[in-house]
């Protein structure tokens, strides 16, 4: 009984079995094509509601979420609040909370309409059909890109090239090889450990930029008969100027200098060329003034939430120049343009360096520390946050050993001041822990020849004279034969007189300074430069001769060579440990307060005369009573009569320190007008 009825259950439902799945069938078709027609009805309305919105407009980011709603598996919402908070981004969390809505509407898009993308270019009414959606993936390709590139995800980068490349779109509309090149080459410091698609060290990484430049250029002429029909002839020029914007800049920074000349004369004549770009080849070849130039014509060039690099090269030029003050302005300019964006720490470290070769120990100090705590974004550049940390890091080196030789400047005999022994000792604690810092950043970056020890490289973000300051402790012997070396082989020839300086002053550090004098004195007679835009250059070679005449020669040549210096870069003389002969004449208030600030400028170590020939500037200091302030008005001369200061003005009311301050005016320092004494090592 059991048995027969279970049999019989069984037997009904194989009988009813295909009426059911019939019925289930039918039902699921209904069911799926009413969703489907009620996805695409959503999917037009979207598309009707999206036509003029403006990604940067307030009501963007609610209509994205509006789409959304509609339906989640349409790209168009994630890309609309994507590319809203990338528009909107100007730091790192802006641009890592751009990326998944973006990310997303990558990935939906590809699995929408992926296979329409391979046959837009089958036919004309193709490419018309599919025109909407080619755009809209190119914009999210780039915009995602864009957001892994400011990041640092180079992988994710090569990513989303890779995705597009995989089309084989016959125009690259987004330029797709290039970037590979650029990204391998702004990354060459790199290797695969770091980031998958690199190789293992530099020479490899820019052999593949320089290869995917090669084959952008053969694509290019693959594709142009097809392309000069849809696009009309001369289409291609403009794609291959893209490369060889690139091409200029991997030659110069490979050193074939005629290479990159060539594109970017062809860059120029096209009227595509980057001066910025170009300044900067002109600035690694030592041809200053025309640096200058160039970079000049791209500094009102906008470029939105992007390092603008003549405002961080322009007063490294400046500071050549001894123009310390038009570096500082700049500086302040680009700083107040930019807010807090990406270029902020960056042109506060431009900053930080003017403000150092002005002899403004104090607020140079102060934007170093501001560029210190600042998270940069380093958009638009190849410049690095590794670059980034290096240079800040070289500045507060020099910032140290300019402290200490403040304290020596402020009083002749430090060496029998508690105080001043105890600071030096301190600072020079300071010293060796950047110094060790210093020497591991240098260990790790396998291009430290290219970009430090070459001097004026293109990539680099110090000056030569910080990378003296950097090399001459370590190992002078090292370094002498490496600039010998250079003066062999580097085809640089601006450049030579810079190599000789150097296998002179590290000649000095290691306690040979009779040959470093010597060499002092041939380079004297045989050096041709621009004396408008090498001064630092000048004064640094006056120095040499100063301290090489005062252990060698004789005291006229030193004093000579001394008062070169003051006029060359009067800033400087203060940290070299020169004593400068100077005369003083005082003059109005005489009063204890205006003679105790006289006692202490007479303490700071110059060698103060009654007597004045050819060689001794003369200084002469003012002094006038406001209320209960009183104002010093500063003019110097150098011994030719050139002036120095001229008209400089100082108000103080406390005397202690206000001596010291005036002695570094007299040097051409500038600083505020009131005085207030801040302890910079002093």
């Amino acid at each position: 009984m059991n048995i027969f009825k279970k049999q019989k259950s069984i037997f009904s439902w194989t009988a009813i079995f295909p009426f059911f799945m019939l019925a289930f069938v039918l039902l699921f078709t209904h069911t799926s094509f009413g969703q489907e027609s009620a996805k695409q009805a959503a999917r037009y309305e979207i598309d009707a509601k999206r036509v003029g919105i403006n990604p940067v407009d307030k009501d963007a980011l609610p209509r994205s979420r509006e789409f959304i709603r509609l339906d989640s598996t349409y790209y168009v919402g994630y890309m609309l609040e994507g590319t809203y908070k990338l528009e909107k981004s100007s730091d790192y969390f802006g641009f890592k909370n751009s990326i998944p809505a973006l990310r997303k509407a990558f990935i939906l898009f590809e699995k929408d309409y992926g296979i329409n993308l391979r046959t837009v270019f089958n036919s004309p009414q193709a490419y018309m059909a599919s025109m909407t959606r080619y755009v809209d993936y190119l914009q999210l390709a780039n915009s995602l890109k864009e957001c892994y590139d400011n990041l640092e995800m180079a992988d994710s980068v090569m990513w989303v090239l890779n995705r597009v490349s995989s089309y084989n779109f016959p125009k690259e509309h987004l330029p797709i090889e290039t970037t590979k090149a650029w990204t391998f080459h702004r990354n060459r410091f790199f290797t695969s450990e770091k980031f998958s698609f690199l190789k293992n060290s530099v020479e490899e990484n820019e052999k593949m930029a320089f290869a995917h430049c090669y084959f952008s250029l053969a694509k290019i002429e693959y594709n142009e008969p097809r392309n000069n029909m849809w696009y009309g002839p001369g289409q291609a020029e403009g794609d291959r100027m893209n490369v060889y914007h690139y091409l200029a800049l991997l030659h110069a920074y490979n050193k074939h200098y005629d290479s990159s000349e060539y594109y970017y004369q062809r860059l120029a004549e096209a009227g595509t060329v980057s001066w910025n770009n170009y300044g900067n080849m002109k600035h690694e070849i030592g041809e200053l003034a025309v640096a200058n130039e160039y970079l000049n014509r791209d500094k009102y060039k906008y470029f939105q939430k992007v390092l603008r690099e003549p405002y961080y090269y322009l007063p490294m030029l400046h500071v050549y120049a001894g123009r310390t003050k038009e570096a500082m302005a700049m500086c302040m300019e680009a700083i107040q343009n930019a807010g807090s964006t990406p270029g902020f720490g960056w042109y506060n470290i431009a900053l930080g360096r003017s403000y150092l070769y002005d002899g403004q120990l104090d607020s140079a100090e102060y934007v170093l520390r501001k560029a210190t705590d600042f998270r940069e974004i380093h958009i638009g550049t190849t410049l690095t946050q590794s670059q980034y940390e290096f240079a800040i890091n070289m500045l507060k080196l020099q910032l140290n050993e300019r402290k200490i030789a403040l304290v020596k400047f402020g009083n002749k005999g430090w060496w029998y001041s508690p105080t001043g022994l105890y600071k030096i000792a301190a600072l020079k604690i300071q010293k060796i822990f950047l110094e060790y810092l210093l020497i591991n950043q240098l260990a790790a970056n396998p291009e430290r020849d290219r970009t430090v020890y070459d001097l004026f490289c293109g990539e680099g973000t110090t000056t030569f004279d910080e990378a003296f300051y950097l090399i001459k402790d370590f190992s002078p012997a090292y370094f002498i034969k490496k600039y010998e070396n250079y003066q062999k082989t580097d085809p640089r020839k601006n450049l030579q007189r810079y190599f000789k300086l150097f296998t002179y002053q590290m000649q000095w550090e290691g306690n040979d300074e009779r040959e470093a004098f010597e060499g002092y004195q041939q380079l004297i007679r045989e050096v041709q430069l621009d004396k408008t835009n090498e001064k630092l250059f000048l004064a640094r070679l006056y120095e040499g001769l100063s301290k090489g005449n005062d252990e060698y020669g004789n005291q006229r040549d030193h004093d000579f060579y001394s008062n070169a210096l003051y006029e060359a870069y009067p800033q400087l003389v203060p940290f070299t440990g020169i004593q400068l002969k100077m005369k003083l004449n005082t003059g109005g208030v005489d009063d204890d307060n205006t003679e105790k600030v006289l006692q202490e400028i007479k303490r700071c170590n110059i060698e103060w005369v009654n007597d004045a020939d050819a060689t001794t500037p003369i200084a002469n200091v003012v002094f006038a009573k406001r209320g209960n302030n009183y104002e010093a008005t500063i003019n110097v001369k150098s011994g030719t009569d050139k002036s120095i200061v001229s008209n400089e003005k100082m108000v103080f009311k406390k005397v202690d320190g206000a001596g010291k301050e005036l002695a570094l005016r007299l040097f051409g320092k500038s600083g505020a007008k009131v005085f207030e004494k801040i302890d910079a090592g002093n």
